[in-house]
């Protein structure tokens, strides 16, 4: 498969995109989509805020409390911006429909560069499979990418976004801004159809355009350990002993090389990645890599006192 691989952009770019996971989770009892209509805007979310922060999304699922995101995107600050956005739209939504302003206040969101195969191809196929936790079969979910892939016959035609009128794109996409370059449809319930925004190409070349591949990983995806790498583990500072661990691997992946004997230029590399999608200190950065407070603090553009 091609992990990295050029696509125009929402910006008219063609540039070289990385994979990307976004989850957005708060707390298990907080029940953020209650009704259809916050499933049906949260998916239209997902693709207005992809446009915004120029990133393209692969596949999605939104469930009652938290909702899954592969995007592409040229560069992490971008994955970050998505996520952000995202968090930031459905939450106003959310505040606005049913007036409570501090259920989603705990929420968090991240972005997860997709740094190998194993990676891609398990969490392409984690996602979709969130649908079982709202008690539906993968392949009927509405509220996921999961039927645009793979799929043999044309797409089916819709009601074009680009053609609505401004009134129309309020009422019907929930925003403001101007849709008229968008290649995007609706269907006959006004719901966005998956196949109109979603890369699909991306996914069923990760899967060497085998349909069958791709529903295998589906059954075999080991959803506990993909919870952990990609959502809870994120966000739950370890012990030293258990971050070196998990360091020395992400190193082993980028560099195949040992941690204990990775040079100064590639710790500099590592260093914000491990930032960004690891919960850690520049104390225990330091620790694990070797380094001094202040080297840490330099790398990531933060004064240490």
């Amino acid at each position: 498969m091609k992990r990295i691989v050029t696509r125009i952009l929402p910006s008219g770019e063609y540039k070289s995109v990385h994979p990307f996971h976004v989850c957005i989770k708060g707390a298990e009892t907080a029940v953020h989509c209650r009704e259809d209509e916050d499933y049906d805007v949260y998916v239209k979310y997902i693709a207005l805020c992809a446009r915004r922060k120029n990133v393209l999304v692969v596949i999605y699922a939104v469930v009652s409390n938290h909702s899954h995101v592969a995007v592409l995107a040229s560069k992490q600050v971008d994955a970050d911006a998505f996520a952000q956005e995202l968090k930031k739209m459905y939450s106003q939504w959310f505040q606005t429909k049913y007036h409570e302003p501090k259920i989603l206040h705990r929420v968090e969101s991240q972005a997860i560069l997709l740094d190998n195969d194993w990676y891609v191809r398990n969490a392409l196929a984690y996602i979709p499979r969130n649908a079982l936790d709202n008690q539906c079969a993968v392949q009927d979910y509405p509220w996921s990418g999961f039927r645009a892939m793979f799929r043999r016959s044309q797409p089916p035609e819709g009601r074009k976004v680009a053609i609505l009128t401004k009134r129309e794109t309020g009422r019907l996409m929930h925003t403001r801004d101007s849709l008229k370059d968008v290649a995007w449809q609706l269907d006959e319930f006004d719901r966005l159809i998956p196949d109109s925004f979603c890369d699909t190409a991306y996914l069923e070349q990760a899967f060497n355009d085998a349909p069958a591949y791709w529903l295998k990983t589906i059954g075999s995806v080991n959803t506990a350990e993909m919870e952990e790498k990609l959502v809870d583990g994120p966000r739950r500072m370890v012990s030293d002993s258990d971050f070196h661990k998990i360091v020395a691997d992400t190193v082993q992946r980028w560099f195949s090389h040992d941690l204990a004997a990775l040079p100064r230029d590639k710790k500099m590399r590592i260093i914000p990645y491990l930032w960004r999608t690891r919960k850690t200190s520049i104390r225990q950065l330091a620790r694990v890599m070797g380094m001094s407070r202040e080297e840490i603090g330099k790398i990531l553009g933060i004064q240490v006192k």
